[in-house]
């Protein structure tokens, strides 16, 4: 329904199965709050009695003010009290009497009944029940003063009061403050702050924002996100939670009043205009041209209203803009944050706040409470942009979204696979791919699985990363291709495009990305993951990287790699949580068969470990298990797993192996026996093993004393690869094979003079 102009109108608004009442207060004459005012809690709870069955109050003005359920049903259970005691036990209704003496004793207890009834009730309930108890007390004893005719009205007069009393003992917000009324003053507000808190929306957008934080609650840390548009963020610890809170402030929230003005009516007319599908196909074009016709109407919108604002204003209300009407809301500020994983939005939306997983704090409740109209609004966009179906034959899509600031996976499901409505998650990719020296700088690996990781991916082994679920394997995976030199050309398949391919042809890699059809969602005409494998095989000579393993790909990918269609690296994800695990899940699973399986040369299993207490989760490379191809049946039980590399728990670290140190690894004598220099010779391709190692650990620990951790990341791994190998190869001309100290030497001086270049 239209909003009227007339303080104190009121709408009913159906939003999923949610009975909003909207009370617009442009134009009262007292604050919009519940809480802090007597005239407003009154109109509201005289509505409540007029309409009840309300699910959240909004007070409209020049902000949205929204009281939730809890909050509201506060006030529905107080309205509902009124009416029982004024219809049913007729608190209000009087016998007539003719005496003077007791028309007297009437007007006394009627003037009480009225203070407390139509004075206090709806206005301050509080006061009302604190006045009743007193006024109870007294009337007790003055009761006994009195003679029998007189008696009659006190005895009622207590009955009355006495029902008030029972009454409002059984609304909700006299048992939340019971406890707390000793010295209470009659009229004092404060104790309503702390049980009426609005969530907080501008007029021009829907989802809802709690400003205040939790009772109790204790800051532990803020920082500030977002590369042009700043958003600062607080961790709250609560007492008696595990869980903590993430709040944050976005611009939306601290504009002037003329610009919410601007805001609101620019919104208005784009509103109008309905995208269509073909927009969609290219998003960032379409943010591009949104972004241009947001900004000058704002411009005109502002000229026509005489505001004055200065253009850099004008092109930070037209960012906004373009989030609210074509991006994700305050789900794209939050996607800004480097330190959140993971974004959920559960079913029902409306009735529950936006969930953070955070990097270093976990799950935490967020101070957003996204709106139904904006889920389907992303569900649609989602659907468009993507190509594939979100319906009830269709109901859980995969997809992507990528800005200029950042890319996540995005999963949708909606019914009737999730009843109670759409849902969504939101997992975030690093803007940068991980490298191998960032994992030694977080502590997931150590430096010498780095080195042999290294060393595997420039051997062109075959190399599955696995794990459950979040435990970093698409980052372990984006790692491994950083180490793939730039002379390599590399193909990738995915079905939802999370490797970090666009940062990598930035960096001047030779790389084409493929997109196949969804495993488990519809595929909106792509073509199927096993055909797109085997359509690799003819672009060329190249390394291949798999985004998942999930389904019937895997046997075409086996098929590849079995026939030697692919001399170099190849590497994909799996879940699996151990090198058997892995086994099991692509021979009985996926159906690939048994001997086809040993075309795997390296499992590396990627684990979140958690701390005794459950509350935190580290992420670790656990084991690195070669597999070896003489056994038939079962690799396990006839030793066809040899771990190299293994997580020791005490010391949290990943370990060498006896295989490793001795040189018992048939996948390493394989790399050697193709190196002239290295055949036959166990002691130099340890060397070169640990040479690496040393390499990455002189590079983290630079970058950790200098507190330049740009050392670790993408933009300089490559080069110092690279690099690597250029000074090998000239040390090789220069002395025949390299001698170890001499090529860590010349690193070291290469590095230093690279540190000085950058001024640090």
């Amino acid at each position: 329904m239209a909003e009227k102009d007339t303080c104190g109108e009121f709408d009913l608004e159906r939003e999923g199965s949610d009975r909003n009442l909207r009370i617009n207060c442009i134009g009262c004459p007292y604050y919009p709050s519940i809480e802090d005012s007597e005239q407003c809690m009154e109109k509201i709870v005289n509505r409540l009695i007029e309409l009840g069955g309300v699910t959240n109050i909004i007070l409209s003005s020049d902000m949205n003010f929204v009281y939730p359920p809890e909050q509201t049903g506060m006030l529905d259970e107080l309205a509902q009290a009124y009416l029982k005691l004024e219809q049913e036990d007729e608190v209000l209704k009087y016998p007539v009497v003719q005496s003077p003496l007791l028309q007297k004793e009437l007007a006394r207890a009627i003037n009480v009944m009225k203070d407390v009834m139509l004075s206090r009730f709806k206005t301050d309930p509080i006061g009302a029940y604190v006045k009743t108890i007193r006024v109870l007390r007294e009337e007790k004893v003055r009761n006994e003063t009195l003679n029998e005719s007189e008696k009659k009205i006190g005895d009622l007069q207590i009955l009355k009061l006495k029902a008030i009393k029972d009454e409002l003992e059984k609304t909700k917000i006299i048992q939340k403050v019971k406890n707390e009324l000793t010295g209470y003053k009659i009229g004092d507000r404060e104790i309503y702050r702390e049980l009426f808190t609005p969530l907080i929306k501008p007029n021009f957008m829907y989802s809802r924002l709690i400003m205040e934080p939790p009772l109790k609650a204790k800051e532990i840390e803020s920082y500030e996100i977002g590369k042009i548009d700043k958003t600062e963020i607080v961790i709250y610890d609560v007492p008696d939670e595990v869980t903590k809170k993430y709040y944050l402030q976005p611009g939306e929230f601290s504009l002037s009043d003329d610009e919410y003005e601007l805001l609101t009516t620019a919104r208005g007319i784009l509103a109008k205009h309905k995208p269509k599908k073909e927009e969609f196909t290219d998003p960032q074009r379409m943010r591009e041209v949104f972004y241009k016709i947001s900004r000058d109407l704002l411009q005109e919108v502002a000229k026509s209203n005489n505001v004055s604002i200065t253009f850099k204003r004008i092109e930070y209300l037209a960012r906004i803009l373009v989030r609210l009407t074509v991006g994700f809301g305050l789900a794209e500020v939050i996607l800004e944050d480097e330190r959140v994983e993971d974004i959920y939005i559960n079913a029902p939306i409306g009735k529950v706040p936006l969930i953070v997983k955070h990097s270093e704090y976990g799950e935490l409740r967020t101070n957003i409470i996204p709106s139904v109209r904006d889920a389907y609004g992303w569900a649609s966009r989602f659907r468009m942009m993507s190509g594939r179906a979100l319906d009830d034959a269709n109901p859980v899509l995969d997809t992507e979204l990528e800005t200029e600031n950042f890319r996540a996976r995005v999963a949708i499901v909606q019914e009737p696979l999730s009843p109670q409505g759409l849902s969504f998650v939101f997992r975030r990719h690093r803007e940068r791919p991980f490298t191998l020296p960032l994992l030694i700088h977080y502590n997931s690996l150590t430096p010498l699985a780095a080195g042999l990781i290294w060393f595997l991916v420039d051997g062109a082994r075959t190399i599955l990363v696995a794990g459950t679920r979040g435990s970093g394997k698409t980052s372990l995976l984006g790692a491994c291709m950083i180490e793939i030199m730039r002379k390599f050309r590399i193909i990738t398949v995915e079905d939802t495009l999370e490797l970090p391919v666009n940062y990598m042809r930035n960096l001047d890699y030779d790389i084409l990305s493929m997109k196949v059809g969804s495993a488990i969602a519809g595929t909106g005409g792509e073509m199927p993951a096993p055909e797109g494998i085997r359509t690799t095989l003819r672009l060329g000579d190249s390394a291949l990287i798999i985004g998942e393993v999930r389904s019937k790909e895997a046997i075409a990918l086996y098929e590849a790699m079995r026939i030697g269609a692919l001399a170099n690296v190849v590497a994909g994800t799996i879940h699996g949580d151990s090198a058997y695990g892995v086994f099991d899940r692509v021979v009985h699973d996926l159906d690939v068969p048994v001997t086809s399986f040993k075309a795997t040369d390296i499992i590396i299993i990627a684990q979140k470990i958690r701390s005794p207490d459950g509350l935190e989760e580290k992420r670790r490379v656990t084991s690195i298990v070669e597999v070896r191809k003489h056994w038939e049946k079962d690799p396990f039980i006839e030793k066809g797993f040899v771990p190299l590399m293994t997580y020791d728990a005490k010391e949290d670290r990943i370990k060498p192996e006896r295989a490793l140190i001795e040189g018992d690894s048939e996948v390493i004598k394989s790399i050697a026996g193709s190196v002239r220099e290295w055949a036959g010779k166990w002691d130099l391709v340890w060397e070169e093993i640990v040479l690496r190692s040393k390499i990455y650990e002189l590079i983290v620990k630079t970058a950790q004393e200098r507190k330049y951790l740009e050392l670790m990341e993408s933009d300089f791994i490559v080069i110092a690869n690279e690099t690597y190998h250029k000074l090998f190869k000239k040390l090789k001309e220069e002395q025949g094979y390299p001698e170890t100290k001499d090529l860590l030497f010349l690193f070291e001086e290469w590095l230093k003079a690279e540190l000085k270049k950058r001024g640090k």
